[in-house]
């Protein structure tokens, strides 16, 4: 299958799958994310999901895929730290300030960058008006947060550091997301380098997790973590396999802005299945991020 998606990078083909596997991990990223923070300690619970993608992952690393040759072993490396540094800063963030605002802004202001970078780095273009849309997505991104912090009571000493470390994590997002595209075009099979980065990035966040587990004030029960690891670990490899997948085999600056249309099926969800109320102010700026997107694809 790896040869037929390589075959398949830079045709119409190519770009109509990278577009759904883009929306596709936007969709997963949302659970994701609330996985991760939810109602318990965010080091303990990413640490608990990546636990389970390295017992998930590690067959298909080890029997499924083939081996990475040396200079794939430097590559992969590089992912890890890259990856380990955004770890670090949304478990930062998501442990000062509330998930609706630290959210949207990691992915708000990711966009920019990443598009700029694969300018530069891919040789990619990007039209007058995509750029547009993609000013509308983050904007509209950026604009939830903001209206998500006025309704959160938050402390404030407390949501300035949580702000810096969302900023610092969507700068790493747009480092992972540029250095990920790259890395995975240099394998021959984009399969092993997707196995073996969930293998190996996956031995960090447990260790801190098993540290600060002896600290809990409140240790959360063990069954309910364990069901929450496990259905993180399956949606990581939806949400993170689906992108790289899709910068793969068509344009990275494309396939990272759909991915953050993630904060619109959040609130879709929260709406449908959850009985949120969004309201109207919520609802003008969701529209603006699928407008952003809308424009993205279609203004090439």
């Amino acid at each position: 299958m790896g040869d037929w998606l390589v075959s398949i990078a830079g045709t119409p083909q190519g770009a109509q799958l990278a577009t759904l596997l883009a929306l596709m991990s936007a969709i997963a990223h949302a659970s994701f994310g609330a996985l991760q923070k939810g109602n318990v300690d965010p080091w303990t619970s990413r640490g608990v999901i990546d636990g389970w993608l390295a017992i998930i992952s590690a067959p298909v690393a080890l029997f499924l895929v083939p081996w990475p040759d040396g200079r794939m072993w430097i590559i992969l490396l590089g992912a890890v730290i890259i990856h380990l540094g955004y770890k670090l800063a949304m478990a930062l963030a998501y442990e000062r300030a509330a998930y609706t605002v630290v959210y949207p802004i990691v992915r708000g202001s990711g966009p920019v960058v990443t598009v700029a970078a694969a300018t530069v780095i891919f040789h990619e273009h990007f039209a007058l008006i995509q750029w547009l849309g993609v000013v509308c997505l983050s904007g509209g991104i950026l604009l939830v947060a903001v209206r998500n912090m006025l309704d959160e009571k938050l402390d404030p000493k407390g949501l300035r550091i949580g702000l810096i470390w969302a900023a610092i994590g969507g700068a790493t997002v747009a480092l992972y997301t540029v250095y990920d595209a790259w890395g995975i075009r240099q394998s021959a099979d984009p399969f092993t380098f997707l196995a073996w980065w969930f293998f190996l990035a996956a031995f960090d966040m447990p260790v801190i997790a098993a540290i600060r587990w002896r600290n809990l004030p409140v240790k959360p029960a063990v069954g309910p973590l364990m069901v929450r690891g496990i259905c993180g670990a399956f949606i990581g490899w939806i949400s993170f396999g689906g992108v790289m997948l899709a910068t793969r085999i068509d344009k990275v600056g494309e396939a990272a802005v759909l991915r953050e249309t993630s904060p619109v099926f959040a609130a879709l969800i929260g709406w449908l299945f959850l009985g949120e109320k969004v309201g109207w102010q919520r609802s003008m700026f969701i529209a603006l991020i699928a407008v952003g997107a809308v424009i993205v694809e279609f203004g090439a």
